[in-house]
């Protein structure tokens, strides 16, 4: 069971191992872009690819779905960013479980977005979790871990590709020892729990008088999508990479900003409102300094 491309390509570690693959639950078909075209999940595209079979319930929660999994009769249920709460017969319903990757080291950042978490937070380690599945928001008890750095001008975009990655292997690794009886889990401990952070328009707003590390890390927890994005005239401007620099080296032709700790933070990619994607050397040819 997975949606983005994140869990596209645990799927793709799964199909390249020795695992029947019985039938892969996906969220259904939904618009996307700016002209809203119905565009198919990642998850479903490369199983379709593959010739796998292929589900799209609207709801985890009915009937219909839990006589899916009947139906396709599971030994073991692989989760990776489905996008839905799986009720407590599903989780109940395999005979080795349910096995969920998680894109941070449990128990911190449990939720929805571990990885702009992560890097908003300022962390310079993250990596990827394994769990058995309970009835909690990834409070399950946790199989493999696997520790990333998280390099200082990485965007959530960057590192969510090498998480997938690591993310394949460990879920193949997981379902090799659960295979041979040698899996063996732990559970979370309670004194390191944190939760991941809420992307709202104010997450998204750059304040230019927080430090300039805040809101470096602002900038690349948030790219590529939703991006972060600051105001000029009215109008708003998405920021996609960003560096801290020495104050000694502002200089004109650049988008340099002070920041509320003195230090400055340099915009390299940008979009302007209703524009294309550009760097900030084309954004200022033409245009007046802001």
């Amino acid at each position: 069971m997975g949606t983005p491309e994140f869990a596209r390509v645990s799927l793709e570690h799964l199909a390249g191992g020795n695992f029947k693959i019985s039938g892969v639950i996906t969220q259904p078909d939904r618009p996307a872009g700016r002209k809203m075209i119905l565009t198919p999940p990642p998850v479903k595209e490369y199983a379709t690819a593959a010739r796998m079979p292929v589900y799209q319930p609207e709801s985890a929660r009915s009937g219909e779905f839990f006589e899916l999994v009947k139906h396709i009769a599971p030994d073991v249920i692989a989760v990776v960013a489905y996008g839905q709460i799986l009720p407590n017969e599903i989780l109940e319903y395999p005979r080795f479980g349910c096995v969920n990757v998680h894109a941070s080291l449990l128990p911190k950042y449990r939720g929805a977005s571990p990885i702009f978490s992560a890097i908003a937070a300022g962390e310079k380690t993250t990596g990827v979790t394994t769990i058995f599945m309970d009835a909690g928001v990834d409070t399950g008890d946790m199989i493999l871990k696997e520790t990333a750095e998280i390099g200082e001008n990485e965007t959530c975009g960057e590192l969510s590709g090498r998480l997938a990655r690591i993310g394949g292997e460990v879920l193949v690794k997981t379902l090799i020892q659960i295979q041979n009886g040698s899996a063996k889990s732990e559970k979370q401990s309670e004194a390191g729990v944190s939760h991941t952070k809420k992307i709202d328009e104010k997450t998204r707003e750059i304040d230019w008088s927080q430090k300039a590390k805040h809101i470096h890390d602002q900038i690349r927890a948030l790219s590529p999508s939703p991006a972060a994005f600051m105001r000029n005239d009215g109008k708003k401007i998405k920021i996609y990479k960003s560096e801290i620099i020495d104050p000694a080296a502002a200089r004109t032709g650049a988008l340099d900003f002070f920041c509320g700790d003195g230090g400055i933070v340099r915009i390299l990619e940008l979009q302007p409102e209703s524009g294309r994607v550009m760097s900030s050397r084309d954004f200022l040819n033409g245009r007046k300094i802001l």
